[in-house]
């Protein structure tokens, strides 16, 4: 929610983040179904193949019944901060 109301919202990974695609990587994404008024569950999902189209996925993970949020943060970064072998690249929208 917090990065939802921020006016910059930077990432910071290493090398090892960036992929041609979301998922297929063995690497847990959260969703957060709803449950009640005072719990929420988090499930993780698994994709054997990455998701070609993130922002189709996100928008059937958002459709489905109780889920309140999922872990794509589709559009929502400002920068992204890189640090890797040749040193510390930074990415801004």
């Amino acid at each position: 929610m917090v990065e939802a109301a921020s006016v910059r919202f930077v990432v910071v990974v290493d090398d090892t983040k960036l992929v041609s695609g979301l998922g297929g990587s063995g690497l847990a994404m959260p969703v957060e179904p709803y449950v009640t008024d005072n719990s929420n569950y988090i499930v993780d999902l698994y994709f054997k193949t990455p998701i070609k189209d993130a922002g189709s996925a996100g928008k059937e993970i958002s459709s489905l019944e109780g889920v309140v949020e999922h872990g794509l943060f589709l559009d929502m970064a400002t920068d992204v901060i890189v640090a890797g072998k040749e040193g510390v690249t930074v990415q801004t929208k």
